[in-house]
């Protein structure tokens, strides 16, 4: 079966679909949350999907308003959006503990859920997490020409290193962002958390999950730097040791 066959649809109140690929097994379930204009046929979601099928575990994958397969304009996303696709998905489509795998923007929606979800919560792994970026790395990193664009326009557009297609920045994603910061308080969660950074990442400073741990109140919160290692962390070694940290969690 190929990947394109997998692929269900979800639907949404507002008429948009959010696409998704689950395997059945046993729990609990893993579910991938991609980051900001990612989508569910990245490196790590597709090795994960593998490891799950091999072994026999439950995993779910899916992509948000706008990104990859789902419906929906990129540019009409939003944090709080984007987190309600993540529930939807979740809720209706996995059963019973959840390990979340989140990277980048996906490490903050992961939290999200997770403290909206702490009942069902086995296991928590960030990769180069990225919470409240819209407002601590965004924004900061914007010139004050830019900032007054950005408000003014409403839109802010820029080349992606990692895509041919540049990225696009709204003024709402901002805005609407500042109801979902979370490290401006204590992060109270029931399950082991794992967090993974590559030290030259580009994107997000390996600093930043220094921060989230020092923020986490969880039974165990383990964070592993790689020596070199980018902000996607997709090499096979990566993938080596997220697997490893995966299964970990899984029990």
């Amino acid at each position: 079966m190929s990947n394109g066959d997998r692929v269900q649809r979800l639907a949404r109140p507002d008429g948009n679909t959010v696409a998704y690929a689950k395997t059945d097994g046993r729990g609990p379930t893993v579910a991938f949350l991609g980051g900001f204009r990612s989508d569910m046929t990245g490196t790590k979601a597709m090795a994960l999907e593998d490891w799950a099928r091999r072994t026999g575990r439950a995993y779910l994958r899916f992509d948000y308003l706008g990104h990859g397969q789902s419906s929906g304009r990129f540019e009409d996303g939003t944090i709080g959006r984007w987190l309600d696709d993540a529930l939807a998905a979740i809720d209706a489509l996995a059963t019973g503990k959840l390990v979340l795998v989140g990277s980048s923007m996906g490490g903050w929606l992961s939290l999200l859920v997770a403290l909206r979800r702490p009942e069902r919560l086995a296991g928590l792994v960030l990769i180069a997490a990225a919470p409240d970026f819209t407002e601590r790395m965004l924004l900061t990193k914007l010139s004050p020409e830019d900032r007054v664009l950005l408000q003014r326009e409403g839109r802010l557009v820029r080349p992606s290193q990692y895509s041919p297609e540049p990225s696009v920045f709204t003024w709402k994603l901002i805005e609407e962002g500042r109801n979902h910061l979370v490290l401006d308080k204590k992060l109270a969660l029931p399950c082991p958390v794992r967090l993974l950074h590559g030290q030259s990442d580009p994107d997000v400073p390996w600093e930043y999950s220094l921060q989230i741990a020092q923020h986490l109140e969880a039974p165990e919160v383990v964070t592993t730097f790689v020596k070199g290692g980018d902000h996607r962390l997709s090499t096979p070694a990566d993938i080596a040791r997220l697997i490893a940290t995966v299964e970990e969690l899984s029990g």
